[in-house]
């Protein structure tokens, strides 16, 4: 992970893959593979969020020195993720979800284990 500015997702990336996918099972009311992209795609922007700042900006005058107002002033750049990181991260995901299919299951909880299971199986094709 580097500081420079992310770059827009091309149509051959995961993530653009993942968002196409995601209208696509909204439309068709498929609700794990909703959930599971969503998911996804949430745990990659916040994998890609800028670090926050050790100490506060005590500045609230604008008419200090260094303090910055405007328009984007707030804004920070975003980390950009190597494509080993996007796979290492859909790979936690999907752990996270077998591994929790397999305690609801232990636990006689079938339909909720089929449903993690169904979403984990869904996030496989982007790995």
């Amino acid at each position: 992970m580097n500081d420079r500015p992310r770059t827009p997702p091309t149509a051959d990336t995961p993530r653009a893959r993942m968002r196409a996918d995601l209208v696509a099972a909204m439309r068709e009311r498929r609700r794990e593979t909703v959930s599971a992209l969503r998911t996804a795609l949430a745990a990659l922007d916040n994998a890609e969020a800028a670090p926050a700042p050790e100490a506060p900006n005590a500045t609230t005058n604008e008419h200090i020195a260094g303090a910055r107002s405007g328009v984007g002033s707030t804004e920070a750049p975003r980390r950009v993720l190597s494509a080993d990181r996007v796979r290492a991260l859909l790979n936690e995901q999907i752990e996270e979800r077998t591994v929790e299919a397999d305690r609801y299951e232990a636990h006689g909880r079938h339909d909720a284990a089929r449903r993690l299971r169904l979403e984990a199986d869904a996030l496989r094709p982007y790995v």
